[in-house]
C-alpha cells in the first residue's frame, strides 16, 4: 500500500510540474553565427568607443547588432524576438537602442537586451563575443 501512494504521489507531482518555456518566444530559429568583425575597417572602427553599435549582415536570423558596452562587447540577433519573421521585424539601431520596423515599434536596450517602455515577453537573443587583437569574434 505504501508503494501505491508513492507511485500516485510521483504521478501527481510530475503532472503538476510547471512549464517555464514561454510560447511567445518561438519566432527565432537557432541560426548559425560565426562572424569576424575587424574594427580596423571603416564601417566598424566606431565600435572601439563605448555606446556605439554596428550591424553585421548575413548572420543569425536577420543579421547581428554588436555594441560596445564599455570594456566589453555584446552581440544581439537583429530580428525582433516578439514578432513572426517578416520584412518589418528587422531591428534598426537608434542610439543605444534597437527599434523594430513594425507598427508597434518594439524598442530594446542594446546594453541589456531587455525591452524599453512596454514590457515584452522576450528579450533580444544574445550571441557570444570574444576579442582577439582588434577583431571581434561573434559565435553561438
Amino acid at each position: 500500500m505504501k508503494h501505491f501512494f508513492l507511485f500516485i504521489s510521483i504521478i501527481f507531482l510530475t503532472a503538476c510540474s510547471s512549464n517555464n518555456s514561454n510560447e511567445n518566444c518561438k519566432f527565432l530559429v537557432n541560426a548559425q553565427v560565426n562572424a569576424s568583425v575587424n574594427m580596423n575597417l571603416p564601417q566598424y572602427s566606431h565600435l572601439q568607443y563605448t555606446s556605439n553599435s554596428a550591424y553585421v549582415p548575413n548572420q543569425g536570423n536577420k543579421g547581428v547588432i554588436v555594441t560596445n558596452v564599455g570594456g566589453s562587447y555584446r552581440a544581439w540577433d537583429a530580428a525582433d524576438p516578439n514578432h513572426e519573421q517578416s520584412s518589418c521585424s528587422l531591428l534598426k539601431i537608434n542610439g543605444a537602442n534597437a527599434v523594430c520596423g513594425c507598427n508597434d515599434a518594439n524598442t530594446y536596450s542594446l546594453f541589456t537586451g531587455g525591452s524599453i517602455g512596454t514590457q515584452l515577453p522576450c528579450g533580444l537573443k544574445e550571441y557570444r563575443v570574444s576579442l582577439s587583437g582588434n577583431t571581434l569574434i561573434i559565435t553561438n
